[in-house]
């Protein structure tokens, strides 16, 4: 069993692996022990007096034992099975070491193997055991022992299982780099098509604000003069004796209401189809679309026809509370259904995001620390509504869904709604008088 593709015990449950040199190094150096350690157990064995071939037994039951353990499926091994493994692994040394008490130094292997494969509980409980038989050992052979037989391997014991445990350490620690690099990548993946979403959405403002901007000076000033030009034709026709002149002035007012008309349609073209599709509820349709296609959600979209055009702060931060939380709708909960609304709510804006997936507990989310990883989303959600002077509600609960409710005021006044800049000119009559 190698303690690089071992099972960890209880509590020492990382995804990550050390690099693949590390992981060679760490297979290599296990069998070398078992192997040296083996090899002058045999040897100082036969020099005490042992008979050849029953050293060479104990050695090779040994050898074969561990070298067994590599065949075991890895990771995929269950606890029960590396126990077990590790347990006859013991049983196999104190047959060897009632051969000849040489083969005691094989415990540092054991000590090992304890701290690595075993919780701490049961693997100190496990290297005591180990402990006692090396200092049994020599007493039942040579009726005696000494300290240097009970104080080296005391030592020696310690620094393996404390060798043994770091190591586990080491690999908790670069499992969670790895998890965290992961967890970076995944963000900055976010980020870039929040980016997208966002460079895609102030576009779409900007288009939409140009072209507010341009039906209203078109009504403020080219609308305004042709009416005052049909007025004053019309007027002037009116009182004119001379036909000429009549006829002259009948045609600028004739022209002048036609070009009235044409502007009246282009400041009618230029408003109502772009309002009533605004960039944060596009943005927001094409983010749906995504989820649609990756992880065949139903997704619905809801949005007040009374909303009125966002200031750019307020999109954003709705536009990020909403990728963020849609990532968790995909990643996490399990739903079949997403319903997201944007809501007039008077002076402010509330975007609605339910889903009818596993849910969680509120209560306990809230008392857990801010550094649990499971807990950035929201918490970052939170901060960043609360940053602009909104907020976020959570109502949720194990296998009932979850509702979030994200809030933001209107900081800036909205921009006007097409009813209010729809151009009101005077249609001249006959009893209008010259201004």
């Amino acid at each position: 069993m190698s303690l690089v593709d071992a099972p960890l015990p209880r509590g020492h449950a990382p995804s990550g692996r050390p690099s693949e040199p590390t992981v060679r190094a760490m297979e290599v150096g296990q069998h070398l022990i078992a192997l040296a350690l083996t090899i002058i157990g045999a040897i100082r064995a036969i020099g005490d007096g042992v008979p050849a071939p029953a050293a060479v037994v104990a050695g090779i039951a040994i050898l074969a034992w561990h070298t067994a353990g590599t065949f075991l499926p890895g990771r995929t091994t269950s606890q029960t099975a590396v126990v077990w493994w590790l347990v006859g692994f013991a049983a196999v040394w104190i047959a060897a070491v009632t051969v000849s008490p040489e083969f005691v130094w094989l415990a540092f292997l054991l000590w090992l193997l304890a701290g690595h494969l075993l919780p701490l509980r049961w693997g100190l409980a496990f290297s005591v055991f180990v402990f006692a038989v090396v200092a049994v050992a020599p007493i039942l052979h040579h009726g005696s022992t000494s300290y240097a037989n009970l104080f080296g391997p005391l030592i020696g014991g310690v620094f393996a299982f404390g060798i043994s445990r770091g190591y586990l350490q080491l690999l908790h620690e670069a499992a969670e780099r790895e998890r965290l690099v992961t967890s970076l990548r995944l963000a900055q993946a976010e980020m870039s098509e929040l980016q997208d979403e966002l460079a895609v959405a102030q576009r779409e403002a900007g288009a939409i604000a140009e072209r507010t901007r341009i039906s209203r000076d078109i009504h403020d000033t080219i609308a305004q003069a042709l009416s005052s030009i049909r007025l004053l034709a019309h007027a002037a026709s009116s009182r004119s004796e001379d036909p000429a002149a009549g006829l002259a002035l009948g045609q600028v007012e004739s022209l002048a209401g036609d070009s009235l008309a044409d502007v009246r349609r282009i400041v009618a073209e230029l408003l109502p189809a772009e309002l009533e599709d605004g960039a944060l509820a596009a943005a927001l349709e094409r983010m749906l679309d995504r989820a649609r296609e990756e992880s065949a959600i139903v997704a619905e979209l809801h949005v007040d026809d009374t909303l009125p055009l966002l200031p750019t702060e307020v999109e954003v931060g709705l536009l990020r509370s909403a990728q963020s939380a849609l990532a968790n709708v995909r990643l996490h909960s399990g739903a079949q259904r997403v319903v997201v609304s944007l809501i007039d709510a008077g002076d402010s804006v509330r975007m609605d995001i339910i889903d009818d997936g596993q849910g969680f507990d509120v209560a306990e989310w809230e008392r857990s620390p801010a550094s649990k990883a499971s807990s950035y989303g929201l918490r970052f959600m939170r901060d960043r509504l609360r940053e602009l002077g909104g907020g976020l509600d959570i109502e949720s609960s194990p296998g009932d869904g979850t509702a979030l409710s994200a809030f933001l005021p209107i900081r800036a006044a909205a921009a006007s709604t097409p009813e209010e800049i729809e151009p009101t000119y005077a249609e001249p009559t006959d009893t209008e008088e010259t201004p």
